[in-house]
């Protein structure tokens, strides 16, 4: 992907600063993408995509029929489609807050997007790609850990081998991605990757980014979403980070960025035709929804009775205190979604390199937290 260097001078800092505490859009609905929608063909890179794009209509006959293999997100209910009785697809989803750090040269994600079915989608998203601090939230945009994060993926998904059961590396079968899709707010990235030979199937790929950072506005808490539709099926990725903090009722804030990006999430399509539908405008009007991110909803429990529950590997008491469960339950938050099986410790918080939790110590600046999922 080709990136411009360009160098934005001192008196343009407070525009671009006002620009985002009014959530002005300027650059919002442009994104990165391998696929030309032009001709509907994955061919030279783009550099970009807007609303100036042409669509491409295809036939009303292709099958709509899917089936999810998701290790992370939430997926909304909806009623199965026409399908004709077409070959069923594969979606991987993964999520990673990677704490301000960009990856150092040579790092490997095969371990991690490596699965025993290759996927026909890939949705990956990560929160702080870029340190959250005054310069990134207000200032312009670092999109050079993001462009790193991409040439890893790409060369994870399209290498050449594979590691097999011995751990020796071996010839590999399975297809080569495409970037349909990647967008980035401050630290929120979320990249969608198809299947080459699908890649001409997919039309109406837009993009939306809501704040919910400082003042309720700024990118350093929000979402990023992708709208795009594979033969006649429309799907809609939201990558989001949601507000921290484990004080009694933070649970009720990430509850009300849910129902704000909901509420604010809109893609914006140019095209229009008595024949064919309108595209969805909202994450609720498409007709499979991933959601998907660091939603940062913390664990019901003390900070010591959590770590009992850990050393007993008792999940299942760990997830009925699970807040995310809780909220959702009582109806407050996700009603009619699905979320996917959760079989792994909590993930938060750990210390940098090591399968070790934070844990406040005589020793230690590191403030204490609550393991959470």
């Amino acid at each position: 992907m080709r990136t411009e260097s360009k160098k934005i001078s001192k008196s343009s800092w407070p525009k671009l600063a006002v620009r985002k505490w009014l959530n002005i859009k300027s650059s919002a609905e442009r994104f990165h993408s391998d696929y030309d929608a032009t001709t509907a063909i994955a061919k030279e890179r783009r550099r970009s995509c807007s609303d100036r794009d042409r669509y491409v209509v295809v036939p009303d006959d292709l099958s709509e029929g899917w089936v999810m293999d998701s290790t992370s997100g939430m997926k909304k209910k909806s009623a199965p489609g026409p399908g004709t009785g077409g070959p069923d697809l594969r979606m991987f989803v993964g999520t990673w807050n990677v704490g301000g750090k960009s990856p150092n040269e040579g790092f490997n994600l095969r371990n991690w997007l490596t699965c025993p079915s290759p996927a026909d989608i890939y949705i990956i998203g990560f929160q702080e790609i870029v340190p959250l601090n005054a310069g990134n939230v207000l200032g312009p945009e670092d999109s050079g850990p993001a462009a790193k994060w991409l040439g890893l993926i790409r060369e994870a998904l399209n290498s050449n081998e594979e590691l097999d059961n011995t751990g020796q590396n071996s010839p590999k079968s399975s297809p080569r991605y495409c970037l349909a899709a990647s967008k980035q707010m401050v630290g929120i990235f979320l990249s969608v990757w198809v299947r080459a030979d699908l890649c001409n199937h997919v039309t109406n790929l837009k993009v939306s980014c809501v704040g919910r950072g400082i003042m309720g506005y700024l990118g350093n808490k929000g979402s990023t979403s992708i709208s795009m539709t594979l033969y006649n099926t429309t799907f809609c990725f939201v990558c989001t980070h949601l507000t921290s903090g484990e004080k009694f009722g933070d649970e009720l804030r990430r509850n009300l960025d849910v129902s704000e990006i909901l509420k604010k999430t809109k893609f914006y399509h140019s095209f229009k035709s008595l024949a064919h539908p309108l595209p969805p405008e909202s994450i609720l009007e498409h007709d499979n929804i991933i959601w998907l991110g660091d939603l940062n909803y913390r664990l019901a429990s003390g900070y010591d009775d959590t770590h009992e529950l850990l050393k007993k590997n008792n999940w299942q008491a760990l997830l009925e205190k699970d807040q995310l469960r809780i909220e959702q339950k009582a109806g407050r938050v996700f009603k009619g979604w699905n979320e996917g099986n959760i079989y792994f410790a909590p993930t938060y918080k750990y210390l940098t390199n090591s399968d070790h939790y934070v844990a406040q110590s005589s020793k230690s600046k590191i403030k204490r937290r609550t393991p959470a999922c």
